[in-house]
């Protein structure tokens, strides 16, 4: 699903507000959410998961294009863990 798409599954389902009014909506969600893990901290969305930076230290790494061998630096990096909810719909036996 794209934003986009997910713009328009809301506007299908709240009439009261305009499609320009949630794309607002979800734009701002999302800003919030990546200010958040900007900053380090961690986003709970209870019955759906929740989104952490993690560290990934530096390792040796191979250029596939030539073969020598390079550093590749630490960087954090957004981790998401899914909910029990979630994990229990997707899993669900027909």
């Amino acid at each position: 699903m794209t934003k986009s798409e997910l713009i328009e599954a809301v506007a299908g389902k709240i009439t009261a507000f305009s499609r320009k009014d949630i794309e607002v909506i979800v734009e701002t969600v999302f800003q919030s959410m990546t200010d958040n893990l900007s900053s380090g901290d961690k986003v709970e969305i209870r019955g759906f998961g929740s989104f952490k930076i993690k560290k990934r230290d530096g390792r040796q790494g191979r250029n596939p294009k030539s073969g020598e061998n390079i550093f590749i630096d630490s960087k954090k990096v957004p981790f998401f863990k899914a909910g029990k909810e979630i994990r229990e719909r997707i899993n669900k036996q027909p």
